[in-house]
Order: structure tokens, then C-alpha cells, then sequence
């Protein structure tokens, strides 16, 4: 959520960015509500799309994304968990690595991917179904019923991931022989 959002001229403005101040309490201050806020009102104004940033009113350091990750972690323990504690294992192996810069991006254009998806899917069914009254179960049954085409857009959102972690394959090359294209191959071992 630290975006800074965009007007019309497609300049940076921060007039729209709606600050949050945490507090050592731990309570969230709205300084353009001026109200104490929860984590659920937080999590509404990311469904929403509402841009904002959190800040320690102190420091005035960025707690944006320990916020969201709050959020995250309390939506993983209400019931029905998004990763499984496999996929929450492999997540947790990139830190450090190399490629955990490499990961992030990835994952974040998947992410994109899948909303774009998800939104022509909404788009082509809409007329159908009120989207605000779609539970999950509902788009379960929705994607059961709609096999063939599921797997159809399935098929191309794998494809179209295959494609970008190719592309980012291609650009590290590119950036690895730019970085060390002046030294030696090494010496091929026997």
C-alpha cells in the first residue's frame, strides 16, 4: 500500500494517501477519520483499494507491511487458510537466498495475474450474480460447474507464469554476463 497514488497528470500525490499512526498501545489512529481504528477496518480498506500507509507516530518509521502481514496472519487462522503450511515452508526458504528478490517479484506479478483473471472471469459472469454476494463456496461451485472453461483459463494463467518466471530467467542472464562478462570463464573441471 505505499504506492503513492497518481492524478490525472500522472503525478505523484500524496493528498489521496491516507495516513494510519500506530501507537505504543497498539492502537491505529485514521488522521483523516481522526478516529482510532482496528485491524478490521484496516482489512476493509484494503478491500476497498483505499491507499494508505501506517507509520510509527513516533518515529514516524513505515509499519505498512507488518500491518498487512498482521492481517494476513489472523485471515490464516479463522478457518480457511489461502497457503498451506508446505507452500508457507518453501515461502520462508528464499529468504536469504539469492533469489528471494527474484521470488518477491514474482510472486507479486503472479498475484496481479491471477486479480486480472479473476476479474475477467467476474467481468464475463456479470449480469449473472450480484460479485459483492459471491462467497467462497459459491465460487467454488462456480469454477466446478465451469470445468472446461476453468481449466482453459487455468491453462493460460500457467502458461503466462511460465512465461514471466522465463523472462526473469533471461533478464538475470543478461544481467549476470553484463556484470561479469570482463572475467574469465572458470576452468572446466574434469
Amino acid at each position: 500500500m505505499t504506492q503513492e497514488p497518481k492524478d490525472a497528470a500522472g503525478a505523484a500525490s500524496t493528498a489521496a494517501l491516507r495516513i494510519l499512526k500506530k501507537y505504543p498501545n497498539r492502537r491505529l489512529y485514521d488522521t483523516q477519520a481522526s478516529c482510532y481504528i482496528t485491524l478490521a477496518d484496516v482489512k476493509q480498506m484494503v478491500l476497498d483499494g483505499i491507499e494508505f500507509e501506517v507509520r510509527d507516530a513516533k518515529t514516524g518509521e513505515d509499519l505498512t507491511r507488518s500491518i498487512l502481514l498482521q492481517i494476513i496472519l489472523e485471515e490464516e487462522a479463522g478457518g480457511m487458510p489461502m497457503f498451506s503450511a508446505r507452500s508457507l515452508a518453501q515461502i520462508i526458504r528464499f529468504y536469504g537466498h539469492a533469489m528471494q528478490g527474484v521470488m518477491g517479484n514474482y510472486l507479486e506479478k503472479n498475484l496481479q495475474t491471477f486479480v486480472d483473471m479473476q476479474g475477467r472471469l467476474a467481468e464475463q459472469a456479470s449480469g449473472l450474480y450480484d460479485p459483492k454476494s459471491f462467497t467462497p463456496e459459491m465460487w467454488t461451485q462456480l469454477m466446478s460447474g465451469q470445468a472446461p472453461v476453468m481449466q482453459g483459463l487455468m491453462g493460460s494463467y500457467l502458461e503466462q507464469s511460465q512465461q514471466l518466471f522465463q523472462q526473469m530467467q533471461e533478464q538475470m542472464q543478461k544481467q549476470a554476463g553484463n556484470l561479469f562478462g570482463g572475467f574469465p570463464p572458470p576452468p572446466a573441471q574434469k
